[in-house]
């Protein structure tokens, strides 16, 4: 064999062995590529089921969420149900003196039926205080469904009041029509719900001095346009530190400081309410509360 034909064939052999090499190569980049490829697509999925985990969490914590926690059935029935026995034994309680104030003007009605409106804010202390005695009063009149559990803001006065939520509510009733209008949310940052210029008129009309300390206070709770209540109408420290559990517990207890203030309270919406209804129903109407407090507002 001559010494070029050695040569071609040594080059020949150098040629299939670099490409050889290089398919090797291209093959170890392949698998590497699928491998990590595959790693990262399963990096991404759990990354993603965290981040999905965490905004609902978030969602179901965070105090910009409007419509609030859900509340155990016992929390619920608890603020719903209070006992007319209890109620009657609290009679006015701790509740402010007059914070059930008389007004004159057109009746406030809707489909035919006296009308309560109430405007207030999610992160308004007051507005938290208020809602407890509402729920109570209002519940003896119809049902609410889709009450939820919110605090007032965490850096107002009497910070992160426990409290319900009026926003995305429905209360049905016989004797009248509930309108709840929550303006902003825990926050005080992001809008809610606006009120009509008609509601406008309302608060711009009554909620004013002498009748409020500020013009335009909440919350402003119209009932029938025959009474109103501006502000909480007993003390919102009574509340703090507590769990919603323990609130609407509590508001079984004529001796509690929560069932003086805020069942005291909710007689007092219970009388005017009475009024605007004409005294139906007689089963609420004519308790013994009720009927010792309509004389007096």
């Amino acid at each position: 064999m001559s010494k070029a034909t050695r040569i071609r064939q040594q080059n020949a052999r150098e040629r299939i062995a670099a490409q050889r090499a290089a398919a090797r190569k291209a093959d170890i980049r392949r698998r590497f590529l699928i491998t990590g490829g595959s790693i990262l697509a399963v990096v991404v999925i759990v990354i993603a089921f965290i981040v999905v985990k965490a905004t609902q969490n978030s969602a179901a914590k965070s105090p910009t969420n409007p419509v609030g926690t859900a509340l155990p059935a016992s929390v619920i029935k608890d603020v719903t149900k209070v006992p007319a026995s209890t109620l009657n034994a609290v009679g006015a309680g701790t509740a402010y003196a007059k914070s059930v104030q008389a007004i004159q003007g057109k009746a406030l009605t809707s489909g035919g039926k006296p009308e309560v409106l109430y405007i207030g804010a999610e992160y308004c202390p007051y507005c938290a205080t208020e809602r407890w005695a509402m729920v109570v009063a209002l519940s003896r009149f119809g049902t609410f469904t889709g009450l939820h559990g919110i605090h007032s803001s965490s850096t107002d006065v009497d910070p992160s009041t426990p409290t319900l939520t009026f926003y995305k509510t429905t209360y049905t009733s016989k004797y009248l029509i509930f309108t709840p209008v929550e303006t902003t949310t825990e926050v005080g940052t992001t809008p809610l719900q606006t009120p009509t210029a008609a509601q406008e008129s309302l608060m711009s009309t009554y909620d004013v001095p002498p009748r409020v300390s500020t013009k335009g206070a909440i919350p402003f709770v119209d009932l029938g346009n025959k009474y109103m209540v501006g502000g909480a109408q007993y003390n919102p420290s009574v509340l703090q530190g507590k769990t919603w559990s323990q609130v609407a517990s509590a508001l079984n207890d004529k001796s509690s400081a929560i069932g003086q203030g805020a069942d005291g309270a909710a007689n007092m919406i219970t009388a005017a309410i009475c009024k605007i209804t004409k005294g139906n129903p007689g089963s609420v109407c004519g308790s013994p509360a009720v009927k010792g407090m309509q004389g007096k507002i």
